[in-house]
């Protein structure tokens, strides 16, 4: 048995504190308000009460006759092993929207609002306060509400200097203007809206080239640090998007995530159909040349990994393809026709890409 006289003085007088046990309250109380500016900026009329209770109220719109809540969760990944290394965290909070609010934007969704969780084994303020203005950062961008969210300090798991992060969003759409994919057709169009980057995908491989090759992340690549090349948040398409919903039929969209192109088009088409892309339509953005080069990665396993420069795939009738790449472009996307859908045959992959 201990001897009596080994037990801390703190705890022989009945004074130890939750701050002992590695949890600071305190400063969880520093960072919600220091986070609440941020969230202030990105409320919508429709949110009743948002970040301090212990719940948020959010009514739906008068607008909608039949509307049907439409929901997406999703996280960071390995990226985040990387903002640790690097020492970034300013933008992994627009990454965590940005896979939510996408996901759920190819429904034909609005996103409504927005929550995040936070964990970590000790809290740092000043880093969680960069994670969460990202956060709210790319609320606006999506025009959602960041109304709450949890910060989680649990000592003991989580490495010193690290932490989690996940988020959900909930969006809302009229019942009869869900985009189901159903009424994809053999000779519709399909559009590509360009990527910032790898976004939140791959990022194991990515992690796995960087260190077998030790890469310097300081070299330039197209003139920009392969660091920023790699840390590029993910492309936000709600609100072009949306607009462009509103003036022509959207028959379909796939937000290219994990699984990359070859994965996630075929999500959203008929079984009778293939989209057959055009791998020289777009633009290869160098850090997938990067990776491809330096990793020796097959052109097809790049592209059911990466988006390859394909964030956002958009399909519509033929007759729309012009007028839709005209507002996408006009309203600051780089959007491309890659390809055209065409009948399947002898239950092919749905997603060709030629060379």
């Amino acid at each position: 048995m201990k001897n009596p006289s080994d037990t801390p003085s703190s705890v022989k007088s009945g004074n130890l504190t939750y701050r002992d046990a590695g949890v600071d309250i305190d400063a969880g109380d520093r960072l919600v308000e220091n986070i609440k500016p941020f969230a202030r900026r990105t409320m919508r009329p429709e949110v009743l009460n948002g970040i301090g209770g212990f719940g948020a109220l959010v009514e739906i719109s008068k607008k909608y006759r039949e509307p049907v809540l439409v929901s997406g969760t999703d996280g960071v990944g390995t990226k985040l092993k990387l903002a640790f290394e690097l020492n970034r965290h300013d933008t992994v909070g627009i990454d965590l929207v940005g896979m939510s609010v996408n996901d759920i934007l190819v429904q034909g969704a609005e996103p409504l609002f927005f929550l995040d969780y936070f964990a970590c084994g000790k809290l740092d303020v000043e880093a969680a306060t960069e994670v969460i203005k990202g956060i709210a950062f790319g609320c606006e961008q999506a025009g959602c509400a960041l109304i709450g969210g949890e910060t989680a300090e649990m000592p003991g798991m989580y490495p010193t200097g690290e932490y989690d992060l996940a988020g959900f969003a909930v969006g809302v759409v009229e019942k009869a203007d869900i985009i189901s994919g159903a009424n994809i057709k053999a000779g519709d169009t399909v559009i590509g809206l360009a990527s910032n980057g790898a976004h939140s995908n791959g990022y194991s491989l990515v992690r796995k080239i960087i260190s077998t090759h030790k890469a310097d992340l300081t070299q330039k690549l197209d003139g920009k640090p392969l660091a920023d090349l790699i840390m590029a948040p993910t492309r936000i398409y709600v609100k072009p998007l949306l607009a462009l919903m509103k003036s022509l039929t959207v028959k379909g969209m796939a937000h290219i995530t994990g699984g990359g192109l070859l994965e996630n088009v075929p999500r959203v088409l008929p079984d009778n159909v293939v989209a057959q892309l055009d791998g020289k339509a777009w633009h290869t953005p160098v850090l997938f040349d990067w990776l491809r080069e330096m990793g020796n990665v097959a052109p097809q396993e790049m592209y059911r990994t990466f988006n390859c420069g394909i964030g956002m795939v958009v399909i519509v009738d033929r007759n729309d393809a012009d007028a839709a790449l005209k507002q996408l472009n006009a309203a600051g996307e780089t959007a491309t026709v890659i390809g055209v859908i065409r009948a399947r045959e002898n239950n092919e992959a749905q997603t060709q890409v030629g060379a």
